[in-house]
């Protein structure tokens, strides 16, 4: 159809941070008229749906990051807005665990960077590890108090719900083709669709997989490249769902992005192990043979993603190995729990990590938001934007203000 709308906001991306910048905007600025363009047919079918369901505390990242600012804060209200919409959600606490000694000083430099975070934990002992997870193998390890357990996907379908009964609008089904801004007429900036032409004040990009294309198609260069890596998880059978209470994580590579094979309680008492982190080949990628050409020749082009090979490729061959064998996932999940044997586990639903990479092959580590005349572009937004997405909404709103005065 050839709609054409006037809106104060158009709002791209229908996941947890597009939702929650909605809702904090609609709760700042009552009566504004919003949009909300999502292209699939409901809210949080991506990253948002296919994640850990882990409320992360804020231990990993960088002091003075916007994700060790955020996450902390968000691992606060996150929980404050569950409990307010009866939302199911568990603070369970997480172990990072050293299995040898030659762990310990990453564990060392995790606790110091988790204490200048404001996280709290605690250090234990072997005999103490048990205490809290009877089967698991650590020689030390941190225990995160804050650390705990959502779904998401709920979470997302209650702050669109509180966008609608604001008097936003969500429209689906609506890929964004093209963006036009008419930054000297001072006509806002036009957003067209497969459903029609939307006209706004602002437009916030929070499209997640597809974000730096959508920068692109407003004339702006994110310099960055959005990868994906497909994270493979395995499920423990439900009869030895018992051998897994909570969280349990090794101690991470300070040098990769992804914080290693790990066990995981579900928020619907299901236990997951991974994620395997592979390189996709294609964006919405779940399954080991999706493939699309175009997405597929866009990573491999990139100079970036070669000189990110060249540097990580040891990391990056263990974990193909560990996708085409079952068998070796296993193994690094018994560093962690040995009883855990190959036949108690299952294939789950994988999920993809959009994952900013710069030209020079360097991952961006951090929240990546660009700001220019009548738009703002979430341009990396990878774990824990799930937990952090309240404030992440909150920082963007701050941005937003000026459009719509008091």
């Amino acid at each position: 159809m050839n709609v054409h709308s006037e809106f104060d906001l158009v709002i791209i991306g229908g996941g947890i941070v597009g939702l929650a910048t909605g809702y904090e905007i609609l709760s700042r600025h009552e009566g504004l008229r919003i949009l909300l363009l999502e292209k699939e047919k409901r809210v949080a079918e991506h990253q948002t749906g296919r994640n850990s369901g882990v409320i992360h505390s804020g231990i990993y990242y960088r002091p003075g990051s916007l994700k060790a600012e955020l996450c902390t804060r968000g691992n606060r209200t996150m929980k404050e807005f569950c409990s307010a919409h009866q939302i199911p959600h568990e603070t369970c606490g997480k172990l990072i665990m050293a299995t040898a000694e030659r762990e310990l000083p990453g564990l060392e430099r995790l606790e110091s960077t988790g204490r200048e975070n404001g996280v709290p934990l605690e250090r234990l002992t072997r005999d103490q590890i048990h205490d809290f997870e009877p089967h698991a193998a650590g020689i030390a390890a941190i225990r995160v108090q804050s650390a705990g357990i959502v779904d998401f996907r709920k979470v997302a379908e209650k702050l669109a719900a509180l966008i609608v009964e604001k008097g936003g609008v969500i429209e689906f089904g609506a890929e964004v083709k093209a963006i036009e801004s008419s930054r000297t007429s001072g006509d806002g900036v036009l957003v067209r669709t497969r459903t029609g032409e939307f006209r706004a004040k602002l437009v916030i990009n929070c499209a997640g997989l597809y974000a730096d294309r959508v920068a692109r198609k407003s004339g702006v260069d994110p310099k960055c490249r959005i990868v994906p890596f497909r994270g493979e998880y395995y499920q423990l059978k439900p009869e030895k769902a018992e051998l897994v209470r909570g969280l349990i994580y090794p101690v991470p590579n300070p040098d990769f992005p992804f914080l290693g094979v790990h066990c995981t309680r579900m928020a619907d008492g299901t236990v997951h192990l991974g994620p395997n982190a592979v390189l996709a080949f294609r964006r919405e990628g779940y399954r080991k043979l999706d493939f699309r050409a175009s997405e597929f020749f866009d990573a491999v082009s990139f100079p970036g993603l070669w000189k990110l090979i060249l540097r990580h490729g040891a990391n990056g061959i263990g974990e193909i190995a560990r996708s085409l064998s079952r068998r070796l996932f296993v193994r690094s999940v018994q560093r962690l729990v040995p009883e855990i044997r190959l036949e108690d586990v299952i294939p789950c639903q994988a999920g993809v990590r959009a994952q900013a990479l710069s030209p020079q092959g360097k991952l961006i580590d951090d929240f990546l938001i660009i700001e220019e005349a009548g738009a703002i572009h979430v341009c990396n937004a990878p774990s824990p934007a799930a937990t952090a997405s309240l404030e992440i909404g909150k920082a963007i709103a701050d941005r937003a203000d000026k459009y719509f005065g008091e």
